[in-house]
């Protein structure tokens, strides 16, 4: 088909060993590659309630079909498998620029099973697959192996004209159950623990490079279109936003309607959101707009800090995720600071998200004397040892490595967790946006922000953020509009750019597919209906749907928002009929 290679490359990392896998056409055009395509191997190779951490578990990396076009936002590849974090269904995606050296190999996805006895590293190029040696790179960070990494292929292999690599760090190592993998340096397929996966195999780093390049439908279509996206976002305001501060703009309009996330979740606004915001970020550092390939958004901030103890530190970010995690959860009080957890959490390789609601958690704890460990609020040394001992799996760090749900059981503090089916919610509380609430319950890989990224039309008043009926309405459509975007795989910040008709164009020009937004939503429909039949096959039940007790028990003491257990149960109710599921959240039909 069009836009494809027709090709998965399986990798066994217990035997050194690899083979082709030819994907029919009829596949391709019921799942239009990535998340659709990744979802289906995995219900089909991975075995029923495998280990997450066991040589069994598959871990695939997939790119899209318009990945190596002209398509703007395209730059993007997903990792998927059965996450370590949470016990369910994984979904991680990275931007940079390393999608499409993974295009370059010839490949639509491929998937690792199996574990090295010794640390490897895989060089995949098109015509075979490398084991070499990671002995010593074990133990290094992240930056440090993607540097050594690039200068062997430089060195070694004249024929790679450019190289991409995913490494891990430490974390991911030490099978840390939310360590990330890295590449670009500062570019992370961050959530749900997908660098542990691939330590749990023994593999340090994988590069990607080759001259394969895919036949696209129609050229002159894809060509005109992405031309005419570029001349209509010049003037686009979100773009101009986007551009001009990046995503830690969300600081001052999070705050601005109580739901900045503060004091592990007990307040929805800091008094030190002034020197932590995107002003802050601007005025404190030396920034510049960074762009992933094929991108003319610029979210990403490329900042030096000036002054203080981190001056000279350079590191792409800090994003709103990292700044709400550190900066509000945490009560950390400078963006210098924030920085400097940032690039930390970077080097080791784990989660942002997760790393700031852990060390909050961690706090909580030693003040209720659940722990003899001493850490408070905006202690920022105290954080960055305990993100150290997490990663090497040290004291404490030990129980917090194998996530909130081990951590909260191991100190009695259950009721004060916050987290769905084991992943911390973004910096978006629910009792503000109650969209947002149905997102986190249904996402799924557990709290995620992203899977809908409802918080945009809450925000933008296109529908009330307490209003309850017709809400799971709509946000299943955002949903399966993003679920498309994943397939292909696009990137979130296009979503107000590219509509149903946009993609439904942008198909047509790459696979030659003639789908309406009827088809699409079909399409999408069927790979959420295979990520919930992989997450029941994992023990999931419609109770692990529901949000943390303090959303729906303790109101926001700033504005008294709360959402009500009666609401998210409406939610719920209206969100399983909308995806045609029984009242208990099971798929009735099988329509992949």
């Amino acid at each position: 088909m069009f836009g494809f290679y027709n090709l998965v490359l399986r990798v066994n990392a217990t035997r050194k060993t690899f083979d082709l896998k030819t994907i029919p056409d009829e596949l391709l055009a019921r799942t239009l590659g990535g998340k659709g395509l990744a979802t289906h191997l995995l219900l089909r190779d991975n075995p029923s309630q495998v280990d997450p951490l066991g040589p069994e578990n598959h871990l695939i990396l997939a790119i899209g079909p318009v990945t190596g076009t002209g398509v703007w936002g395209s730059c993007r590849h997903g990792i998927f498998t059965k996450s370590p974090q949470t016990g369910y269904y994984s979904e991680s995606y990275s931007g940079g620029k390393v999608a499409e050296d993974i295009a370059s190999t010839g490949f639509d996805a491929v998937m690792i099973h199996g574990a090295s006895e010794e640390p490897v590293w895989l060089e995949i190029c098109p015509s075979a697959v490398y084991f070499h040696s990671a002995g010593d790179l074990w133990g290094t960070d992240s930056y440090q192996t993607e540097d050594r990494v690039k200068g062997w292929i430089k060195e070694n292999r004249p024929a790679a004209k450019k190289c991409g690599v995913v490494v891990i760090g430490p974390a991911g190592e030490n099978k840390v159950s939310f360590a990330v993998i890295n590449n670009d340096y500062w570019r992370s397929a961050g959530r749900t623990g997908v660098g542990a996966v691939m330590g749990s195999k023994n593999i340090k780093a994988i590069v990607f490079w080759g001259d394969r390049k895919r036949e696209i439908a129609d050229p002159a279509l894809v060509g005109a279109f992405s031309r005419e996206l570029a001349q209509k976002a010049k003037d686009n305001p979100g773009v101009k936003a986007y551009k001009s501060m990046g995503t830690p703009m969300m600081v001052d309009i999070m705050s601005h309607v109580g739901s900045f996330p503060t004091r592990y979740w007990q307040k929805g606004m800091t008094d030190h959101r002034e020197s932590i915001n995107a002003s802050a970020l601007h005025n404190r550092c030396e920034v510049r707009p960074h762009a992933c390939l094929k991108c003319f958004i610029a979210c990403g901030r490329m900042a030096v800090v000036k002054e203080g103890r981190h001056k000279g530190l350079k590191i792409e970010g800090p994003e709103y995720e990292t700044i709400y995690a550190f900066g509000g959860l945490c009560e950390v009080d400078s963006i210098e600071e924030i920085a400097y957890l940032n690039d930390l959490c970077d080097r080791l390789g784990m989660d942002t998200i997760t790393a700031g609601n852990l060390a909050a958690f961690t706090m909580e704890a030693s003040r209720q004397g659940k722990i003899d460990y001493q850490i408070d609020y905006g202690q920022v040394d105290r954080i960055a040892e305990l993100l150290n001992d997490i990663a090497y799996r040290r004291g404490v760090g030990d129980t917090l490595a194998m996530g909130i749900k081990v951590s909260a059981r191991a100190w009695d503090m259950e009721d004060q967790a916050i987290h769905v089916k084991g992943l911390e919610p973004a910096g978006y509380d629910p009792r503000v946006l109650k969209g947002m609430g149905l997102a986190y319950g249904t996402s799924d890989r557990g709290a995620c922000h992203l899977r809908t990224t409802f918080y945009k039309p809450e925000l933008a008043k296109m529908i009330d953020p307490d209003q309850i009926e017709g809400k799971a309405e709509m946000l299943a459509e955002w949903e399966d509009r993003l679920t498309v975007f994943d397939t292909l795989v696009l990137c979130r910040f296009y979503r107000d750019l590219y509509q149903w008709e946009d993609l439904a164009v942008m198909i047509k020009g790459v696979t030659g597919l003639d789908l309406d937004r009827e088809s699409m939503r079909f399409i999408a429909g069927g790979i959420t209906d295979n990520t919930r039949r992989f997450n029941i096959q994992e023990g999931l039940t419609w109770e692990d749907d529901w949000l943390p007790k303090r959303f729906t028990t303790e109101a926001l003491p700033e504005t008294g928002k709360i959402i009500k257990e009666e609401q998210m149960k409406q939610l719920l109710k209206d969100y399983y009929r909308a995806r045609h599921w029984d009242e208990r959240g099971c798929p009735v039909a099988k329509n992949d």
